[in-house]
């Protein structure tokens, strides 16, 4: 049987709509193995001469077959099979900084909550615009939906700007984008002042307040810009340093940390000089995680909540609605303040 006929063979099915119809008769071509990987579908010129189908019926079958992941159109060539996961409601690229902890949790609630007929890949461009430019052109065309946390460039913008509205999800990080774009994102400059500000009288116990930021590494300048303003505002003793340099911990003390590699660090010097964070140092982590609510008692964080994120995230591509928000910072006052 040929795919025509196959398509043809549901013409009786009278529940059908012919577009559902030619998308039906193509999955069971692809799961009889009519058609299979690297196999082109007829043109649209030829799908509608075979069929007598309007042409945007035709468009609309093909299109809903990439928006699947099953189909990839390539320019001037035409629609080709690169799936046989026909149990698959969508395909989902989920671009990422890199696996962190807290995009762990992201990653694992976002899976959850999506369930099991969404296929989700996964891929890190770890803050490099050329390793972003790469994966993103790659990507590109074959899957239905793209989440995607940026890099907060402006010249990657044009690069998600070439992906349709509807299919393109910004996420973790904001980037200006058209009005029509959807984003879950983080602000980090007046939340992250807001939080300081709240903890100023504990913050008033060190005699310095340290921040490790470094401009060459994927950290929000947003919280620089707080800290900076924060510790002018309000008079405290401060430096920034790019990064810790093991041994170094001293009492009295406030040490702000973006990079959990660093955090694992000072708590290691603080069990090997018999310091007791919250009361000889003071820490202060960015980016909540459960290992921070146990380790020494619980260390005190400035996050958003990943997990609803993620939440949110599966929720518009389940729901299709335009969706821009920012999510709020959440501070966690534990034992190490």
């Amino acid at each position: 049987m040929s795919l025509i006929d196959k398509i043809k063979s549901l013409a009786s099915i009278n529940t059908l709509s012919k577009h559902e119809q030619l998308v039906h008769g193509i999955i069971e071509a692809i799961d009889s193995g009519i058609l299979v990987v690297g196999d082109q579908l007829p043109s649209i010129n030829q799908m509608v001469k075979d069929m007598g189908f309007a042409r945007k019926t035709i468009v609309k079958a093909y299109e809903e077959l990439k928006h699947r992941g099953l189909v990839e159109s390539k320019k001037l060539k035409g629609y080709f099979i690169i799936s046989q996961e026909t149990n698959v409601t969508l395909k989902v690229a989920l671009l990422l900084f890199s696996f962190q902890r807290f995009q762990e949790e992201f990653y694992n609630t976002f899976r959850k909550e999506l369930g099991k007929r969404f296929q989700i890949d996964v891929f890190f461009h770890h803050n490099n615009g050329s390793i972003f430019e790469s994966i993103f052109n790659n990507i590109r065309g074959k899957y239905g939906m793209y989440v995607v946390a940026p890099i907060p460039d402006g010249s990657i913008q044009p690069l998600l700007a070439s992906i349709d509205p509807q299919k393109l999800l910004i996420i973790d990080r904001y980037l200006a984008m058209p009005e029509d774009y959807s984003y879950i994102a983080q602000e980090f400059e007046e939340a992250t002042f807001n939080k300081l500000v709240e903890l100023l009288p504990r913050i008033r116990k060190y005699e310095e307040f340290i921040l490790f930021f470094s401009d060459n590494l994927d950290y929000p300048p947003g919280i620089l810009k707080a800290f900076r303003r924060f510790v002018s505002d309000y008079e405290i003793t401060t430096q920034v340093a790019e990064e810790y340099i093991p041994g170094t911990v001293k009492k009295g003390r406030l040490y702000f940390f973006i990079s959990d590699t660093y955090l694992w660090e000072v708590l290691r010097d603080c069990q090997d000089n018999g310091y007791v964070p919250g009361e000889d140092v003071g820490i202060i982590s960015h980016n909540d995680h459960v290992v921070k609510e146990i380790v020494f008692g619980g260390i005190t964080t400035i996050s958003t909540d990943f997990k609803e994120m993620a939440r949110k995230a599966a929720n518009h591509i389940k729901n299709g609605e335009k969706t821009q928000e920012i999510m709020p910072l959440n501070l966690m006052i534990r034992n190490s303040l």
